[in-house]
């Protein structure tokens, strides 16, 4: 009889026991992985604490976050209050704001609402230089990278929040940044549990996006 004739055996009671055994195991191999690779993407978020840059660069990079009605939110005037206190310090003579549109409905970019903030605390209009597209950390880093290259700026120190520091550092890394420095502040403002859990699931699809590039 051809195979197409022959009959398939249901599966017995012992068949299926041995079916969902494998399938119990293989699923708690797939749980053990994921808790131990959550772990280790935790101890990354947690790697780099509030720092200040060593040495002085030719611009600072503050990466933008929410405005609250086409204002800086809380969290995002920590940044901006850092960078201004680096400025001072002459640690860099120029700033970078980068952050596109929060929303449709928005009537300024972050980029423009940082700008505003920067201004109204003394820091010159000719000494920030606005990058207005960026929809994320990786564009953040990336088009500010563009605007360094064509004023021949060589390095930067990167501004914005301890939890997002490491994942910051390695896009700048992976876009061949000359010795990318960091100038990190601890919130007093935001939820600090509920950024460093989003920021471990950030860093996740930063590392999965990072193995996407060596294929493409």
């Amino acid at each position: 009889m051809s195979r197409r004739g022959q009959s398939v055996r249901p599966l017995g009671t012992g068949d299926k026991k041995l079916l969902y055994r494998s399938l119990a195991k293989g699923g708690g191999l797939l749980l053990l992985l994921l808790a131990v690779w959550l772990a280790y993407a935790a101890l990354q978020v947690e790697s780099e604490r509030s720092k200040e840059p060593e040495e002085r660069a030719d611009v600072g990079i503050v990466l933008g976050a929410a405005l609250w009605n086409d204002y800086p939110s809380p969290g995002l005037e920590e940044r901006l209050d850092r960078a201004i206190q680096d400025y001072r310090a002459g640690k860099f003579p120029y700033l970078i704001v980068s952050g596109g549109l929060d929303h449709p409905s928005a009537k300024r970019t972050e980029a423009e609402g940082m700008a505003l903030y920067l201004e109204m605390r003394g820091i010159p209009g000719d000494r920030i230089l606005l990058e207005n597209k960026a929809t994320s950390t990786y564009e953040n880093l990336l088009f500010s990278q563009r605007m360094m290259k064509e004023r021949d700026m060589k390095t930067a120190i990167i501004i914005t929040h301890d939890f997002h520091g490491r994942r910051s550092l390695e896009i700048a890394r992976s876009l061949n940044y000359k010795w990318p420095q960091l100038s990190l502040v601890h919130s007093r403002v935001l939820n600090e549990g509920y950024n460093k859990t989003r920021e471990v699931l950030a860093y996740t699809k930063w590392k999965l996006q990072q193995i996407a590039m060596v294929f493409t």
